[in-house]
């Protein structure tokens, strides 16, 4: 029994709370431990029978997904190297299962992983804004390209994805754990974090997670209850000490307005192009592989090997297409582009619906505060109108699945308390 405690439990608790920190390091830890994490809540699913973390519509159109790339696989030119994206794809989908069972049995766990965040978050704005101010970081890295902060993560430019898309998922455990006590110590230490965050998102010098910070920023604030004025003065002030930085380092100045200004207008024949001509000849391309592999795609991870056949230009071919969709359609095909595109549209669907409810009929809304902030975080990971990383991308991926399992607790959480009300 103990035995048992420790490896179903105590070790993938762990392995939750600490995969913040894990992904910092790089993508090789954080990925060792979501596998260790589902290897073991399989062999617990066995041992003890916990058919209910499988039984729900999530698992089963995640499971169709699993097929859907494992058969796009078996069907590209490159089985072999396909496979090893596909076949183990299933483990995210167990790791957001085991996060979700382990959440049901431990009550410390929430506490410890927003601790876990915010201690990542910490870390990083002290050693970011270092990096910023002096050239180098607390390690010795130095600014890349001179002006672009990547804190430890060094030559990954992720710092800005990295603390964006936490971003909703720490300010989600925030108010779960404020909600009882209203701690003012925390909540000043927290509005500290949320503002220095979000200008560190800026100094990144990441356009894309910049965006994205904005986008859940704008979203949480209409979507949330109590904690709305809140999220909405500690955005006002991220932006004008975004503002402050722009004018005192025009280095980011000339990364996020001046080269997005050149990018959209450096056409030299007069045609319209998507982003940019390098973005728009890779979607021209991917959508002409697309065309030739209607069904499943070429493989995931494949259109490194295939664009070459396909391209219209030098800029046509890189390791993915730089956005989600045209990956899937390229790459995975028509049925696994639905799937993902069903899920977000669903999303926001039932987001309107929250907010006609909530805001304007002046009713409860279908989400609490808590599930809003992790709502934001799914959104812009399947947000479809902007370049993206790949899809495929093992780091990237647990990023994505990360907040699934806190949602899918709390879901049926509510669900079991709606019973409750309802028997007694």
């Amino acid at each position: 029994m103990k035995n048992e405690l420790f490896f179903f439990n105590f070790v993938p608790s762990w392995i939750i709370i600490l995969m913040p920190v894990l992904l910092i390091s790089g993508p090789f830890l954080s990925d060792l431990g979501l596998s260790l994490v589902s290897i073991l809540f399989l062999i617990n699913s066995i041992k003890n029978n916990l058919k209910k973390y499988y039984d729900n519509y999530y698992f089963k159109f995640f499971l169709i997904f699993c097929l859907i790339l494992i058969l796009s696989s078996l069907l590209s030119d490159n089985v072999l190297i396909s496979l090893k994206n596909s076949l183990f794809y299933f483990r995210f989908g167990i790791f957001s299962l085991c996060f979700w069972y382990l959440l049901e049995k431990n009550k410390f766990l929430l506490k410890y992983l927003f601790i876990s965040i915010l201690l990542c978050f910490s870390s990083l704005i002290i050693d970011g804004y270092t990096q910023f101010i002096f050239g180098k970081n607390l390690f010795g890295y130095t600014l890349y390209n001179d002006y672009r902060v990547s804190s430890f993560f060094g030559s990954e430019l992720v710092l800005g994805s990295y603390l964006a898309r936490f971003f909703p998922i720490l300010f989600a455990l925030f108010i779960l754990l404020d909600q009882p006590k209203k701690n003012k110590l925390l909540l000043l230490f927290m509005t500290i974090v949320f503002i220095l965050s979000e200008g560190l998102i800026f100094i990144s010098g990441e356009r894309l997670a910049l965006f994205f910070m904005n986008l859940s920023a704008v979203f949480i604030i209409l979507m949330l209850k109590e904690y709305r004025i809140y999220r909405l003065w500690t955005y006002i002030v991220s932006l004008c000490l975004i503002v402050v930085l722009m004018n005192f380092f025009p280095n980011s100045k000339e990364r996020f307005i001046d080269q997005t200004i050149y990018d959209f207008t450096r056409n030299t024949d007069d045609k319209v192009y998507i982003f940019s001509k390098p973005h728009n000849d890779m979607y021209v391309t991917a959508y002409r592989i697309f065309l030739d592999n209607k069904f499943f795609g070429v493989g995931p991870r494949q259109f490194r090997n295939t664009c070459d056949k396909y391209s219209v230009s030098e800029y046509s071919c890189e390791t993915h297409p730089h956005n989600t969709y045209i990956e899937l359609l390229s790459e995975a095909g028509i049925f696994a582009f639905l799937v993902v595109a069903g899920l977000f549209i669903l999303i926001c669907y039932l987001s309107i619906k929250h907010f006609v409810l909530k805001l304007i009929r002046d009713k409860k809304g279908i989400f609490n505060d808590f599930e809003v902030c992790l709502l934001s975080a799914i959104i812009i990971s399947l947000w479809p109108f902007s370049p993206s990383g790949s899809f495929f991308n093992n780091w990237m991926s647990i990023v994505y699945y990360f907040p699934v399992g806190l949602l899918l607790w709390q879901r049926t959480k509510y669900k079991n308390l709606i019973k409750t009300k309802k028997i007694s």
